[in-house]
């Protein structure tokens, strides 16, 4: 296993001040692409917010939506920093991921928001309830919306259903540049998903929790069926769990939709030299070796240990 390819993605340290308010967003929604007036996630799980625990009790709303129960207690040893008095992203993401979800952030727009709320997808959201110079960060769960009535319905601190109008919801959301994700099963994809955007949330969450991961891939693949960093990665999670016959399955498929990819190739031939098919390993491995690339000296280990001519 230890020579298998490995996808990593590089995640950006965020801080709670990090980001510059954006202009007023556009609330309205094209014709081309409508949605319905207003939606609602009614079930979504309410858990009242103690002193400075928004993200304990964001994230426990969230999660309980996606079928997936977490108290707020139990997540404020995962998220919540003393010294800070509240939790910063990184953490409520990577909290998410340990739970066995897909975190998966949003782009920076009002329609992403609405999109997801409509597909029936709690969203949490970073505000700023203050000033950009004293700031009042605060985690909230967007449940749902009203388009007509220009409204977004809330779980947010101790209020159950806190309607809030467009234009301050907006305004508190875009001091922190409308940070916001959804935490969603891996069988599930965000109704906003972006091929690499999700392939990299898929990855992210392989760190922690492979077998989730091996879910998100397969999703990804049933949307995306030519990405090459599912399918490899979808092979990796195989291989861990000793499944031989699928990881050749998805690193042969991956050689074949990607002629040019050494990762494919090495891993396949780490595979079939594990299954004792050595000539067929050694020409794989050759092949790697020959695309070459960044990844050159762990191709040529992988055909190093294949005994042969």
């Amino acid at each position: 296993m230890r020579r298998l390819a490995r996808w990593l993605s590089a995640a950006a340290t965020l801080a709670l001040a990090a980001c510059a308010g954006l202009p007023p967003g556009e609330w309205g929604y094209p014709s081309t692409d409508p949605l319905p007036q207003r939606a609602e996630r009614t079930d979504a799980p309410f858990h009242p917010q103690e002193v400075y625990q928004c993200g304990p009790a964001a994230l426990a709303t969230a999660l309980g939506s996606a079928g997936i129960r977490r108290s707020p207690e139990e997540l404020t040893n995962e998220v919540y920093i003393p010294a800070r008095q509240g939790s910063l992203q990184p953490e409520m993401l990577a909290a998410v991921r340990r739970s066995g979800a897909v975190a998966y952030r949003l782009a920076a727009q009002p329609r992403a928001l609405l999109k997801e709320l409509a597909a029936g997808h709690p969203v949490v959201v970073l505000q700023n309830l203050r000033f950009d110079w004293a700031p009042q960060w605060h985690y909230a769960v967007a449940v749902g919306y009203d388009l007509p009535a220009r409204q977004v319905v809330l779980r947010s601190g101790r209020e159950k259903r806190l309607v809030m109008d467009l234009d301050d919801f907006d305004r508190s959301w875009a001091k922190s540049g409308r940070w916001a994700f959804v935490a969603l099963p891996p069988e599930r994809l965000p109704a906003t998903a972006v091929e690499a955007d999700y392939v990299a949330a898929a990855v992210a969450l392989e760190r922690v929790a492979p077998a989730a991961a091996e879910r998100a891939y397969r999703s990804a693949l049933g949307t995306w069926p030519n990405n090459l960093v599912a399918r490899i990665g979808f092979g990796n999670t195989a291989y861990r769990r000793g499944e031989l016959d699928a990881a050749e399955a998805a690193f042969r498929q991956a050689a074949a939709d990607h002629p040019e990819s050494g990762d494919a190739w090495n891993n396949l031939a780490q595979v079939l030299h594990e299954r004792g098919q050595r000539t067929a390993a050694r020409e794989a491995a050759k092949r790697a070796v020959a695309i070459g690339g960044p990844r050159l000296p762990a191709y040529r280990r992988t055909l190093e240990g294949i005994p042969g001519g």
